[in-house]
């Protein structure tokens, strides 16, 4: 009868611990604070190469400064006009300067509800195609995180990740990988 009870206690355990091991993502929510400091600070240098015919990630992110400065007033519009979104090498961490223009458009989406966007992952060739797969909807869910957390409605963002499969720019260059590392939003 103990050895009963021993063995029904162990598989008891033993399944509270597959439930509780199957039930996680393996990330833990963020706070508002932590959503805000979701980025990093910095971002992709490109170091030599020899494709000259190309566009690096700071000139692609100085393109976006740019555009986000005509919008010195404030005005949400013009800061809407952006929506693509680039990341750096391996990873799905928001740039600081994309901060100010996600938050309009998480205003944008707060203050229309029968609005909804679409928000599609893309790496760049390097990886495996399920690593890359993988990569893209991490990206896609990074930019989702914080249009939620700056008020849009999860119910009208939709996440698609096409990895590798639809490059902005064709070859093997940094400055080509650079311009598909990004997440892009599609409003419908």
């Amino acid at each position: 009868m103990n050895t009963m009870m021993k063995n029904s206690a162990f598989a008891l355990v033993l399944s509270l611990g597959l439930v509780a091991g199957c039930s996680t993502t393996g990330e833990e929510p963020l706070t508002d604070e932590e959503m805000s400091a979701v980025d990093q600070d910095g971002g992709a240098s490109v170091y030599g190469g020899t494709d000259d015919g190309g566009i690096s990630a700071d000139e692609l992110r100085e393109r976006d400064r740019r555009q986000a400065d005509s919008a010195a007033t404030g005005d949400d519009a013009a800061l809407r006009r952006i929506t693509t979104f680039y990341f750096d090498f391996d990873t799905a961490e928001i740039k600081p300067e994309a901060r100010d223009v996600l938050a309009a458009h998480a205003r944008y989406l707060a203050n229309n509800p029968d609005v909804n966007v679409r928000l599609e992952g893309h790496t760049d060739e390097r990886g495996t195609k399920e690593y890359n797969l993988a990569l893209g909807e991490r990206r896609a869910n990074a930019v989702q995180r914080f249009l939620v957390v700056n008020g849009a409605d999860r119910s009208q963002i939709e996440t698609v990740s096409y990895g590798e499969e639809k490059p902005a720019a064709m070859g093997s260059g940094e400055s080509a990988w650079a311009q598909n590392r990004r997440v892009e939003l599609i409003f419908r």
